[in-house]
Parts: structure tokens; C-alpha cells; sequence
């Protein structure tokens, strides 16, 4: 028994009654003895409780968001599409507002030539390999383009001349091409050659009248248009102005090199000719 006395055990039970025997003085002393089991229940399962708490707060949340999640993915595949709609409308807005500042201008072009018919249509390719920067149109053979149409600027420039029509779209060659062949006049001298392209200038966005005479009297700041010879362009269609004389290889016509009005290597929206 005398062992028993001198144990750990002993001594933790003893110390629970004088812990128990100070709380029941303290009641005692403060009127509230018949509380005190339920005051000491009730510190013991404090932290219990309030874990219990946080953790059926948890769970109350987790599952609240749980239950919304079907709504908040509706609301984001509304938005979505929305946006979608939104950014497809804008592309149309912007084109509408590029092709009504383009027919402001062919409104001048159609009092010089009532005659003709137009296609607006823009630029929707280039490629990068073509040296004399051909591209393609966004118009085709359903909206009654066909080869041979020629191929101008907002303001009346001839850029160019269909070669290759599909469906919905075409190709253009430049007058920046070799190939490329109308029959041009200077309309102060009315000196006649043909306008084309050279790989020497190019480059430059420009395109020479061709077949001068040696004797021409042609020069700078003249302006170049078609003459309709040949029937594949239009007649009195704006080309360029001439930028300088240069002799021919052979010497025995003169070259006038001309800046184009409108540069086909950066222009973005053109009108077809269809019908003069």
C-alpha cells in the first residue's frame, strides 16, 4: 500500500482533487455550487463544440457551392456565347463601316464613268512568294466576277486584272507583274505604249508605260490612264503619273516609269469591274 502512496497515479489523483476541491470552494464562495458540474462540462466540450461547429460550417458552405455549380457553368456558357456573338458582330461592323468609307469614293468614280459596273470586294490574301505582290479578293463567280475583270482602287486606280476566279473568291495580277498588259496613252502628249510590269521596279510599286517614241514629249507629272484598246480594259481608267524617262535597252524607244495612283503592294479593299 505504502508503494501504492508513492506512485505516479496517486499523484495525478491527487492532484485532480485539489483541482475539483478549489472549483467547489470557488462555487461555494460565489453562490453557485449546485452549477459547478454543468460550468466544468461545459469548459471541458468548449473546444469540441466549437470545432463541431466550424466544421459543420464547412460543410454547410461546400455543399451550398456544390449546389450552384450547375447554375454558375450555365451562366458561363451564356456568357460565352454572348461574347461570341458580340466579337461577330463587331467584324461586321467594321467591315460595313470600311465598305461605306470605300463607296463614298466610288461615288466620285461613277460620275467620270456611269457606264461601268462595280463589285466592292477586299483583299483576304497575298502570298509571300510573289515578287510583284499579287493577291486575293473576297468575291467570286457568284457575284458575277470573272478573268479579265480589271481591277481598281477606291479612288479609280487600276490596280490590276482578274486571272483566276472561283465560287466565292479570285486572284489578281498586278500591274506590278511582267505579264500584266494594258494599252495606256499619256494624256497630255497622247503618246501611246503599253503599261506593264518590269522586276526592276517592283520593288518600288512601280510599273513603267512601255513603246515610246524616242522623240516622245512626255515628262515628269504626266498622267497615264487606259485607253480601252484591245477591249479587255476600260477606257480613261487612272493609272499614275509618270516619274521619269528612261531610253529602252535597244535605244529605239523611250520607257516612261510611272508611280502608280494607288500601290498594289499595300492596298486592302478594291472594286471589280464587271460590266462597261
Amino acid at each position: 500500500m505504502k508503494d501504492f502512496f508513492d506512485t505516479w497515479k496517486f499523484k495525478i489523483l491527487v492532484g485532480i482533487a485539489v483541482f475539483l476541491a478549489a472549483i467547489m470552494a470557488y462555487a461555494g464562495a460565489n453562490g453557485r455550487l449546485t452549477a459547478a458540474p454543468q460550468e466544468i462540462l461545459s469548459v471541458a466540450v468548449a473546444p469540441f463544440q466549437r470545432a463541431a461547429a466550424a466544421v459543420s460550417n464547412g460543410v454547410s458552405s461546400l455543399w451550398e457551392k456544390y449546389t450552384n455549380i450547375d447554375a454558375i457553368l450555365e451562366e458561363n456558357e451564356k456568357l460565352t456565347t454572348e461574347n461570341a456573338e458580340l466579337r461577330g458582330q463587331m467584324v461586321d461592323y467594321d467591315k460595313l463601316k470600311a465598305e461605306n468609307e470605300a463607296y463614298k469614293a466610288l461615288t466620285n468614280i461613277q460620275e467620270q464613268h456611269p457606264e461601268m459596273s462595280y463589285v466592292s470586294s477586299f483583299v483576304i490574301g497575298r502570298d509571300p512568294l510573289d515578287s510583284f505582290y499579287g493577291f486575293t479578293l473576297d468575291q467570286g463567280s457568284l457575284d458575277g466576277v470573272e478573268a479579265n475583270d480589271a481591277i481598281t482602287s477606291d479612288e479609280g486606280y487600276l490596280l490590276g486584272v482578274v486571272t483566276e476566279v472561283d465560287l466565292t473568291s479570285c486572284k489578281v495580277m498586278t500591274i506590278l507583274h511582267p505579264s500584266f498588259n494594258a494599252a495606256g496613252v499619256v494624256s497630255r502628249t497622247r503618246d501611246n505604249g503599253i503599261i506593264t510590269g518590269s522586276a526592276d521596279y517592283a520593288a518600288e510599286g512601280l510599273c513603267i508605260l512601255s513603246n515610246l517614241s524616242r522623240s516622245t514629249l512626255t515628262k515628269a507629272n504626266d498622267q497615264v490612264i487606259t485607253t480601252g484598246l484591245g477591249g479587255v480594259f476600260p477606257p480613261d481608267v487612272l493609272v499614275g503619273v509618270v516619274q521619269e524617262l528612261v531610253p529602252e535597252a535597244s535605244g529605239k524607244s523611250t520607257i516612261a516609269v510611272i508611280k502608280p495612283g494607288a500601290d498594289p503592294r499595300t492596298v486592302k479593299h478594291v472594286f471589280i469591274i464587271t460590266n462597261y
